[in-house]
């Protein structure tokens, strides 16, 4: 017989807040349905390395559940306003997209937004990227984002990217993923000969113009050709891409980490891939709006407010940018939902609507314990994690939301049963960072930082626990539920 609790553990389970696993009480089914989920985010994960691939596959779904580009609507629609359960997007110089579904009440009665952003961490080609030197064919590149320049050292990394041609031809270049396809790599020095190179501090132990990928060595099969390794390569890329060396001053070419993403852990319990920053919670952010797409089984399924997903670019270095959130096209995709309105309106509308910010936390790591705090660092598999302020050494940079706003959405999460937990990033000096969240309580909006923690973030292979990527759909989509 089990004992009966006391006074003081009955107190203890009423008073404090205890980080369960999300795993714990797990149905098998449940189990699956978080599995299948996982399957279908590492096939588009895997697929789409780039902002401009994400884009472009989330434009093709939104397509298959019948969105609009929001500018075809509204020259075709007499009314200045969108009826309800009007599907539309728009598409931001193919590197960043909103798209919302109208609700029985207008959009200037407040909306429901998922905020999220799907640029990672990677290394750009410069202008002039091509060189040779010692016999061998080099990329030059320039580091985006937040990284640790050794990470990116002696492993195979694959080219993403388009290339414009004199003639105005788009050409999109994918190298290095098919196991039949040659892969680029940046090498390193052998330990032999970095006694040197081990006395410096990590952060010095590879400086930005050593991050250079060889892509080949064999010479152009012609005497008295200056730098015929560089003429061979390029000639291999004009073979078959029609590129020219003047056609990389305006490219946009991307090497990132080569591969799929893969299962991690003898029991399958976690995923580990390039780019979960923050692509982890654009998946459940997109695949919870669709649930109010109507369907064959429900044809005239309608929210009661408008919900909108915003995946913006440019996050990782500022959000600057016209394609990043502290460009003015989240805010006029709004202004359109809105339709013809008075600006006060527009702005009341802004100050009504409630958004999540779809981005990571710092998972706490117990090999570095030193760096985070316990008590308030999210913990892998423990749930959805909020944070509510963000910036760093003094909260400068951040976005800090209101304690009515923070208790709403915990309200709407407990209500859900979706397990969450706080989510600091590091004890208060040790470091920091921001979001897009920042950008929308500029507008007005209630927002809080709300997703998933990660293990070696900004890393070339990131961790995540699938049990967290699919509660956080379920947050996600109890979000948008809440009228």
């Amino acid at each position: 017989m089990s004992k009966e609790k006391t006074a003081g553990q009955l107190l203890q389970e009423k008073l404090t807040m205890t980080k369960k696993t999300g795993w714990e009480g797990l149905s098998e089914n449940d189990k699956k349905t978080a599995f299948e989920f996982a399957e279908r985010y590492k096939l588009m994960l895997s697929a789409c390395k780039t902002e401009r691939e994400w884009t472009a596959a989330t434009i093709s779904l939104l397509s298959m559940y019948g969105f609009k580009d929001i500018d075809t609507a509204l020259s075709s629609n007499d009314s200045p306003k969108m009826a309800p359960g009007t599907l539309v997007y728009r598409n931001c110089h193919n590197k960043a997209l909103a798209f919302a579904i109208i609700g029985k009440k207008p959009p200037t009665e407040g909306m429901n937004i998922l905020g999220s952003h799907i640029d990672s961490p990677r290394l750009d080609l410069k202008s002039t990227p091509l060189y040779e030197d010692g016999g061998f064919a080099y990329f030059d590149t320039h580091y985006y984002g937040g990284i640790k320049k050794y990470q990116w050292m002696s492993i195979p990394l694959a080219l993403h990217g388009i290339v414009i041609l004199k003639d105005g031809t788009s050409v999109k270049i994918t190298l290095g993923e098919e196991e039949n396809e040659p892969a680029l790599v940046i090498t390193d020095l052998l330990p032999h000969l970095a006694h040197e190179q081990m006395e410096k501090k990590a952060s010095e132990l590879v400086n930005g113009e050593e991050l250079d990928a060889l892509i080949g060595s064999i010479p152009y099969p012609e005497k008295d050709i200056k730098e015929a390794v560089k003429l061979n390569t390029l000639k291999l890329l004009n073979d078959k891409y029609g590129i020219t060396e003047e056609d990389f001053a305006g490219a946009e070419l991307e090497l990132v980490p080569a591969g799929k993403a893969r299962d991690i852990g003898f029991d399958q319990s976690m995923i580990g891939a390039y780019g979960h920053d923050d692509r982890c919670c654009a998946y459940p952010a997109i695949q919870a709006l669709l649930e109010f797409a109507p369907s064959q089984e429900h044809p005239n399924i309608i929210p009661e407010k408008t919900l909108v997903v915003y995946l913006s670019d440019k996050e990782e270095i500022g959000s600057y940018g016209n394609t990043g959130a502290d460009a003015r096209f989240f805010e006029d995709f709004i202004h359109d939902l809105c339709g013809d309105v008075p600006n006060s309106r527009f702005h009341q509308a802004l100050q009504k609507s409630a958004m999540l910010s779809a981005d990571v936390g710092a998972a706490y790591d117990p090999r570095f314990s030193g760096v985070y705090d316990k008590n308030g660092s999210p913990y892998l598999g423990k749930g959805i994690s909020l944070t509510k302020y963000t910036g760093s050494r003094g909260k400068y940079g951040a976005s800090d939301a209101n304690a009515e706003y923070y208790n709403k959405v915990t309200q709407i999460l407990n209500e859900a049963k979706v397990p969450w937990q706080f989510g600091d990033l590091g004890k208060v000096d040790k470091g920091g960072g921001g979001t897009i969240a920042l950008y929308a309580a500029k507008l007005g909006i209630e927002v809080l930082d709300c997703g998933i923690a990660v293990l070696s973030m900004h890393s070339p292979f990131e961790i995540i626990s699938k049990i967290d990527l699919y509660n956080t759909y379920r947050a996600y989509l109890a979000f948008l539920k809440d009228a």
